[in-house]
């Protein structure tokens, strides 16, 4: 990051830092979504209920990185109304950055930003060893998403136009020659309304997410500028990815057990803890 981004950055979010009577630093959520280029609260907060599933996942205690507070404002008819605001911590900013948008400039900046001297989001072997299922499952899920927006980004620039068509080569090398329409049959759900990613356990999600990985690097390295080229790129990654898994013993994606709850089942679960603990 050149010196003038740099100095942007600081100013950008150090201009909206706020230091309590405890000497205690924070930042208000309704300040820092136009920072991060959101416009509206109901996207934003999306984002936030996101980052207190991450913040509940990783040991930390949601209510003191996140203070739910209203904040007093005047409508246009004069009368005095209180809106939904949070004073969040700096590890609360963090995860948010990492839940957003990356495509967003601002974002890039406060994912930087908000990395210093804030304990990183990744869990160690050690520490995601010690989740259940369904907190390896929400945690591998979060990954997944934000490294497939890297990918399509990557894609596009790559020639990229047909996105089904390139996600579907991608899963024909990972599942033996299965779509996502395919993928989704299988496991009983409808793909237009739900993603098959959010009906994968752990292990099918990590193996999507090399995939997903392994392919954007691949697409940069090699400079690819043609959608045919990015596609049979996809196709490989998927299949290497699948030789491997034969190669180590292990099961085959198509193979491992459909889990009977979506990763929106298990969200709304940890929201709702989160709200009782209130």
């Amino acid at each position: 990051m050149n010196k003038e981004l740099e100095k942007y950055k600081e100013k950008t979010f150090e201009n909206i830092k706020h230091i309590n009577e405890f000497g205690n630093e924070y930042w208000e959520a309704r300040e820092l979504m136009p920072t991060l280029g959101y416009n509206k609260w109901g996207n934003f907060k999306k984002v936030i209920d996101k980052a207190k599933i991450a913040c509940e996942i990783s040991g930390n205690n949601v209510k003191d990185c996140f203070a739910d507070v209203g904040k007093s404002i005047i409508s246009g008819k004069g009368k005095k109304d209180i809106i939904e605001d949070y004073h969040l911590s700096r590890y609360a900013c963090y995860l948010i950055v990492q839940n957003a948008d990356p495509r967003k400039n601002a974002v890039a900046l406060g994912q930087t930003y908000f990395a210093v001297q804030t304990r990183k989001m990744e869990l160690t072997e050690k520490e995601f060893s010690k989740l259940n299922e369904d907190e390896k499952r929400l945690y591998t899920r979060i990954t997944v998403k934000n490294k497939n927006k890297f990918l399509f980004d990557t894609a596009k620039n790559s020639g990229v136009e047909n996105f089904g068509k390139f996600n579907d080569y991608g899963y024909k090398g990972l599942y033996g020659g299965e779509t996502a329409k395919m993928i989704a049959q299988r496991k009983g759900i409808d793909p237009n309304k739900e993603e098959i990613l959010d009906y994968m356990g752990s292990e099918e999600l990590a193996a999507n997410l090399f995939r997903i990985t392994q392919t954007d690097g691949i697409l940069k390295k090699r400079n690819i500028k043609d959608e045919n080229s990015a596609c049979n790129t996809h196709h490989q990654v998927g299949k290497a990815v699948r030789q491997t898994i034969e190669k180590i013993g292990g099961t085959m994606p198509e193979k491992l057990p459909t889990p009977k709850k979506s990763i929106k089942d298990l969200e709304k679960e940890e929201l709702n803890k989160i709200e009782k603990q209130k």
